[in-house]
């Protein structure tokens, strides 16, 4: 039985992508296709592309998308390779592209994937089938490695000790073991909610995907890829994220990346996009109440400048 899942900030996505219709929509993450439902069954006159890398969600959006017909084209890939996709099948400029940065429920509620320690898993944490498993990365990466990618990933502070208790212990198979090892090295404080092993994970799974790295090759190519007028949007879920999309949004609106020492600007920024959340877009309380998986999302959307 799939997992319920519901897609953040649906209301919002609707509101700021539907003025681009008609045209081809591009969901670079579609998941179990929440968003993509709501956007086709607002704005007629979308035609979608669907890119997921998770062969199991690309199976359940197709399920889901099965009453739009043939407006719906759903591929495997990931989503740094959409603009390679549209050359590939030479679509037309898209009028709309989103992205959702976040794991589905689908994978967060499967304990087979092994993305959460709420239930004891195996340590996978791929979004796809390929790659190599949070198992192979703890069991193989030396503390020196271990300890920059709890750091640079997952802003642990510990880290260090984190890294040293892992290869200490290894070989470690399940998230259960990882978790207590975790809990072990850094006890819960008094009143902490957030368990310990929160930002490790998180960690583990940014390196496994490379998460970061195919948003940073995602971006700048996606937005030369809409039609002059057409929109972009972002979801982001930690600030590792987040930064990145701000910085690379403000750098394609013409804003000078050149460190603050030069005399002079010498990175010649173009002016591609107009961005139009001045700050990130964020779920009300209500729907953090209804689905608190929500709480921390961010939403930032760029419009592509006409003659631009």
């Amino acid at each position: 039985m799939p997992s319920i899942h519901i897609p953040v900030l649906t209301e919002p996505i609707v509101e700021w992508l539907t003025p681009s219709a008609p045209g081809l929509l591009v969901d670079a993450t579609l998941g179990l296709g929440g968003h993509a439902a709501a956007l086709l069954s607002a704005a007629p006159g979308f035609q979608l592309l669907g890119v997921d890398r998770d062969p199991e969600a690309v199976a359940e959006a197709r399920r889901r998308l099965e009453p739009f017909g043939r407006r719906v084209t759903v591929v495997t890939e990931t989503f740094d390779r959409v603009p390679e996709l549209l050359a590939e099948r030479e679509l037309e400029p898209p009028s709309a592209i989103l992205a959702d940065l976040g794991c589905s429920s689908l994978q967060l509620d499967s304990p087979e994937r092994g993305f959460s320690f709420a239930a004891d898993g195996p340590l996978d944490m791929r979004m796809g089938p390929d790659g190599v498993t949070a198992a192979e990365l703890v069991n193989s990466a030396d503390e020196e490695e271990l300890m920059g990618i709890f750091w640079r990933y997952g802003e642990e502070r510990r880290s260090r000790a984190v890294a040293r208790a892992i290869v200490r212990q290894r070989p470690l198979s399940s998230t259960d073991e990882l978790s207590r090892l975790v809990e072990r090295v850094l006890p819960r404080r008094k009143g902490q909610k957030i368990h310990p092993a929160t930002r490790v994970f998180q960690a583990l799974r940014i390196a496994v995907n490379d998460e970061l790295g195919q948003l940073e090759r995602f971006l700048e190519p996606a937005v030369r890829s809409l039609r002059p007028g057409g929109r972009m949007a972002v979801i982001s879920f930690h600030s590792l994220e987040d930064r990145i999309v701000k910085h690379s949004f403000a750098r394609l609106q013409g804003r000078c990346s050149c460190p603050p020492d030069f005399p002079e600007c010498r990175c010649d920024p173009e002016t591609l996009v107009r961005v139009l959340t001045r700050s990130p877009v964020r779920p009300t309380d209500e729907e953090v109440h209804d689905n608190p998986r929500s709480r921390s999302a961010r939403l930032r959307v760029v419009e592509r400048r006409e003659g631009s």
